[in-house]
């Protein structure tokens, strides 16, 4: 099974890009995973709900057309369900067992969230709490979690 992060934006912090590297690197001994990047749409700062829509959509779009048809997707949303650890790995465990070697598609949205149309190909609705994070830093807390998820599969130690 393939894990793929589809993300909205492009990394530009060095220490971010460093973090993301490291767990790219130790999820190696684990499972396959890569992160899609696709262009954010450059907006004005007071759009009116109409035009956050429509970007939300046009970015939609580009999410889409990175995942296979068969894919089990879970998309990153603050009124998604809260997991913990443990919970996510179940989550995680379930797919690679019952999946039939599908691949498992994390989606990050842009900074104005997820257009409908990516909303309505959510397979699991995710969340990470009420709190907003910047985008850059939520790839590196995803990545870090899918690490982590694997050693609890694996029965390494992690810290709780």
């Amino acid at each position: 099974m393939l894990i793929k992060i589809v993300a909205v934006g492009k990394i530009k912090e060095k220490f971010y890009r460093q973090a993301l590297d490291e767990y790219l690197k130790r999820m190696t001994a684990y499972n396959k995973l890569e992160i899609v990047e696709v262009p954010d749409q450059k907006a004005a700062e007071n759009l009116s709900d109409k035009e956050i829509d429509l970007i939300k959509e046009k970015e939609g779009e580009k999410i889409l057309a990175k995942i296979k048809e068969d894919s089990f997707v879970i998309t990153l949303e603050i009124g998604g369900k809260a997991l913990d650890s443990i919970e996510f790995a179940k989550l995680i465990q379930k797919e690679k067992i019952e999946g039939g070697g599908r691949d498992l598609v994390l989606v990050i949205g842009g900074s104005n969230g997820l257009g409908r149309n990516v909303l309505k190909r959510s397979n699991y609705r995710l969340s990470f709490g009420k709190m907003t994070y910047p985008h850059q830093l939520m790839r590196v807390i995803l990545l870090e979690q899918i690490y982590r998820a694997h050693r609890i599969i694996s029965g390494e130690p992690y810290h709780k």
